[in-house]
């Protein structure tokens, strides 16, 4: 005898013992006779014992057959409450939700967005993960990530909730002291500050709308994982960083930084909100990425 026991088969007993037909169990579990019928003889061979007394007319318990009834129909029950208390679950959003979210973006973008999502929905938590480093998805547990990239094709399932321009930015005392660049291949006679999590961290990429393209190896006194991080020496006027809008923005609209090279563009980036793959996502994950996109997509 298998460890496991024939639930299936079970259920289908119980249910023939509820409507006393193997006809009409058939037609509410939209199952053949032959394959009710079937798994009723399965659970017999396995007990030993006949369940039924059957004629062409009607269908009688045996013994056996009244004593296993009143525990299949507890067991058939049972799992039924179980499922819909699952089904329930599913669909009302509740519980925990690992986000991963880059350090800088996490701290300005996503985090002021929260007190308005957990109002809304008090029966669900949110540990938010704040790194500029590429997490795990599947092997952290995570349930979702926001990644700010030009995405390489993988596994993940990608939803884009916005764009994120990028400049190259520096103070304009470090433009009076060493000029200011009017192609990206006199990068490489400046002071370039550098970002461990560009896609290419040891290349500069770009094009402009006639279709050329350049790429330069920046070199400077500064590397970072974190691109807010740059902002003080990049003020400070000792070298020119890349930096995205949500980053540089401020600085450049007081006037502490400026923008070069505005008639070249880097390969497009946007913000992505990714998810392991499989079935259907859980109530809780599905309304706060739908939160997200709706609010993210108004910095389009």
């Amino acid at each position: 005898m298998s460890k496991l026991l024939d639930f299936e088969a079970l259920a289908i007993f119980a249910k023939v013992v509820e409507l006393r037909s193997f006809a009409a169990t058939a037609a509410e579990l939209a199952l053949s006779t032959a394959t009710v019928s079937k798994a009723v003889s399965r659970l017999e061979e396995r007990l030993g014992a006949r369940l039924f007394n059957r004629t062409s007319r009607r269908i009688a318990l045996t013994d056996a057959g009244r004593t296993l009834a009143v525990r299949a129909a507890r067991l058939l029950a049972d799992g039924e409450l179980a499922e819909s208390e699952a089904l329930a679950q599913s669909a009302t959003p509740r519980g925990l939700v690992r986000l991963a979210v880059p350090m800088t973006f996490g701290t300005k973008v996503v985090a002021p967005l929260l007190p308005e999502f957990l109002a809304a929905y008090p029966e669900i938590s949110i540990d938010l993960s704040l790194s500029d480093a590429t997490v795990d998805l599947i092997g952290e547990g995570f349930d979702a990530a926001i990644r700010i990239a030009t995405l390489p094709d993988s596994s993940l399932l990608a939803r884009r909730l916005c764009g994120m321009p990028r400049y190259i930015v520096g103070a304009p005392a470090y433009f009076v002291r060493h000029g200011r660049p009017t192609h990206p291949l006199q990068l490489a006679g400046h002071r370039c500050l550098g970002y461990t999590y560009l896609s290419t961290p040891g290349v500069w990429h770009f094009s402009n709308a006639a279709g050329e393209q350049a790429s330069v190896r920046p070199a400077g006194p500064l590397r970072v994982n974190n691109g807010e991080a740059l902002l003080p020496t990049l003020i400070a006027g000792l070298g020119i960083g890349d930096l995205p809008e949500f980053i540089c923005g401020e600085a450049l609209a007081c006037g502490q930084l400026e923008a070069v090279l505005a008639d070249w563009s880097q390969s497009e980036s946007g913000v992505y909100l990714v998810t392991p793959p499989g079935g259907p996502r859980p109530a809780r994950v599905e309304v706060l990425m739908e939160f997200l996109a709706t609010r993210l997509a108004r910095r389009s």
